[in-house]
């Protein structure tokens, strides 16, 4: 065998990764890198959660922010 071979696995509780290639010839010289695998996140943005809260979210375009914005500080007077 030759070239790359490519493959999945876990870390065990003990550190140790196991690694198992048939394949190749007893006293046959590899190389190994480890390199760890972003698993995608179950966690939900926030703009994700306000998009899905009752009303959605309370302003569609930065315009509408400084409407209110604008009309709350009005609200307070001089």
């Amino acid at each position: 065998m030759s070239g790359e071979k490519r493959m999945k696995a876990h870390v065990g509780r003990d550190g140790r990764i196991e690694v198992t290639v048939p394949d190749l010839p007893v006293g046959q010289a590899v190389e190994v890198t480890v390199r760890a695998v972003q698993e995608p996140s179950s966690r939900r943005s926030v703009l994700d959660i306000l998009r899905d809260a009752p009303g959605g979210l309370m302003f569609k375009t930065v315009d509408e922010v400084d409407t209110y914005i604008r009309g709350e500080r009005d609200s307070w007077g001089d």
